[in-house]
């Protein structure tokens, strides 16, 4: 267990937050929520001792292991699956099975678990650092907003592997679904103290609005009695009869508690504007291909027509096309084939993944808002400014100061300018925290228009009413109509059946040594062999350059006939030798692939 004691921090001056106490017992899995900047990743790196805090004490049993998600990689092993084993306690360093479920759970596949570390991106080098910290079996299990790099699909196994989680477990997600589906308890940083109960974070923000209410309640019912017993003072304190009185008063009101009164959250609150729209059809998309690496199609044959009153989801795993068929319905990437019709009148608001890096560092946040919409003044470009939480003079920021969420809530502020119709959103929630994407969905809620959605949140397509799915599969969509439920029931994810695994028996370990050896014996000797006929070529061809150089350096100059001659002769034995080299590496590598093919056909548990 985990016991926090009057724990503080401060940066220039100013508190984080003060005297926080919580204990993580045996077991708990936690929930820590709060708003952006409250100091929930902060208080993950007290814990695992990257900081210090300022005062009180964060208690560990002796020997007590802490798995921490870092944000900085260092990789060592040639594969990817040989680094995550890395993971793997000493007692288990032969369970390989255990590693490739947990990365091909992440959303890996076979052919990237036996690639080197190096050629993954950067979303993929942090699950598989993800995969060796859920492989260490830790005491505790510390996580800083995991699902922000998975797809829908891995989101969904983490979520299954957390609920069976037999340790402790303390989580920062801005995902309400994935905390209240995988926590058993709920902690909220919440104007700098902390508040924990048993249950979901719903639950926790009930019980924390009760608390607000009941305490405003009494403040407010103790201002009263204090301003009753002081205007008795003031009117009778001079009077001999009541002077008495008045002291008692006086004394009562010393006692009367001074309770502060709690200072305005403020929080996203508002409304798409809304342009008319009298057509029953938006757009047509027909035949859409595309494709940013010939041979490998993204988009294939895509055609949907988006109608008046769609809520459309675009869902699949990360890298099947999501954001590129939005792209393409929203005309911000021309299709390689196939074409999208708008209708008239149609007047789109996107929020694209890209549209962040797009905002002029130059401007600031009234510059951005108000070129959404040139015909607003500045009293309106303001009123927008506060409802996204710029409120004063923090509008006058430069876009270039911003953190990542604050420039997603400028970029929801200039489609809120915009009197739009159509909405495409590519996850506007991945910057925002609970309270915020809790008032996106409100809004989304109340917009007579259409919209499409990227997203990796079941919350979201559990709470909108989607009349239409988009599908992304590896080179392929299918479109689907009904909610999200009536897909999982009817059609379910077809990747979910690929990642099931049986524990293999001793017999099948047995057999996977052995499958692992004689694999090793077969190919490594070809591995040497293209080795060494690659590095004959590269010896033979800047001898055959050096040669080229002097012959062109002597016909120049009109030297020795002779050596002309000798360096011509030479020059044509090197040229087959290269022609034979490269037929035979060429060989190599043919038998090299035919063998690895069958040893993957033929590969155990």
């Amino acid at each position: 267990m985990i016991q926090v004691d009057k724990l503080s921090i401060s940066y220039n001056g100013i508190p984080l937050f003060q005297d926080l106490s919580f204990a993580l017992q045996k077991q708990e899995r936690c929930a820590l929520i709060g708003r952006n900047g409250c100091g929930k990743s902060t208080l993950l790196r007290l814990i695992t001792g990257q900081e210090e805090q300022d005062s009180g004490v964060i208690s560990l049993p002796k020997n007590y292991r802490l798995g921490y998600l870092k944000q900085s990689f260092q990789f060592t092993q040639g594969t990817v699956l040989e680094e995550a084993a890395l993971g793997l306690p000493e007692n288990k360093k032969d369970h390989l099975y255990e590693a490739e479920k947990i990365l091909f759970g992440l959303g890996l596949t076979e052919e990237q678990i036996h690639q080197p570390p190096s050629e993954l991106s950067g979303g993929f080098h942090l699950r598989l650092e993800l995969a060796k910290v859920l492989l260490s079996e830790p005491d505790c299990l510390l996580l800083d907003e995991p699902t922000n790099y998975l797809d829908i699909l891995s989101i969904r196994w983490l979520t299954q592997f957390l609920q069976s989680w037999k340790n402790e477990l303390l989580v920062v997600s801005h995902d309400r679904d994935f905390l209240d589906r995988t926590c058993t308890h709920s902690l909220a940083i919440h104007r700098k103290k902390m508040h924990k109960i048993k249950g979901s974070t719903g639950d926790l923000f009930e019980q924390i609005l009760q608390e607000e209410e009941v305490y405003e309640k009494t403040r407010a019912n103790l201002e009263k009695k204090r301003a009753h017993a002081q205007s008795y003072i003031e009117r009778f304190g001079a009077k001999a009869t009541k002077a008495a009185q008045a002291q008692s008063r006086q004394k009562m009101i010393s006692k009367i508690p001074a309770l502060e009164k709690l200072k305005e959250l403020y929080n996203l609150d508002f409304q798409f504007q809304e342009a008319p729209f009298h057509s029953k059809k938006f757009l047509d998309a027909s035949h859409l291909h595309f494709f940013y690496q010939e041979g490998n199609p993204i988009i294939q044959d895509f055609s949907m027509a988006v109608e008046k009153n769609d809520r459309i989801a675009i869902i699949g795993k990360n890298g099947y096309g999501k954001s590129t068929l939005l792209r393409l319905l929203a005309k911000d990437l021309p299709p390689l084939e196939g074409e999208v019709k708008y209708s008239d009148n149609v007047s789109l608001g996107y929020f694209g993944q890209t549209n962040i890096g797009r905002l002029d560092p130059s401007k600031t946040i009234e510059d951005e808002i108000a070129e959404a919409n040139p015909t607003l003044n500045l009293t309106q470009v303001k009123q927008i400014c506060g409802i996204m939480m710029f409120s004063g003079d923090v509008s006058k920021k430069k876009t270039s100061v911003l953190s990542g969420g604050e420039k997603s809530r400028v970029l929801l502020g200039k489609i809120l300018a915009k009197k739009c119709n159509l909405l495409f959103l590519d996850e506007p929630t991945h910057h925002l925290d609970i309270e915020s994407i809790e008032a996106l969905i409100d809004a989304l809620e109340e917009f007579q228009g259409s919209y499409i959605i990227v997203t990796h949140s079941e919350l979201f397509l559990r709470r909108l009413d989607f009349t239409k799915l988009v599908i992304c599969h590896e080179g392929r969509q299918m479109v689907f109509q009904g909610s999200y439920d009536e897909f999982l029931e009817k059609v379910g994810w077809e990747e979910e059946e690929k990642v099931s695994f049986k524990k293999p028996t001793l017999g099948d370990r047995q057999k996977r040594a052995e499958w692992v050896a004689e694999r090793a014996k077969t190919l490594k000797p070809i591995e040497m062999e293209i080795s060494r006929c690659e590095n004959s070529i590269t010896q033979l061809e800047d001898l055959q350059k050096e040669e080229q150089n002097e012959l062109l350096a002597i016909s120049e100059s009109q030297s020795s006939t002779t050596r002309i001659a000798i360096l011509a002769k030479s020059l044509g034995e090197k040229e087959k030798k290269l022609n034979d080299l490269y037929d035979k590496l060429q060989e190599l590598h043919i038998d090299y692939e035919k063998k690895k093919k069958s040893f993957e056909e033929n590969k155990p548990l």
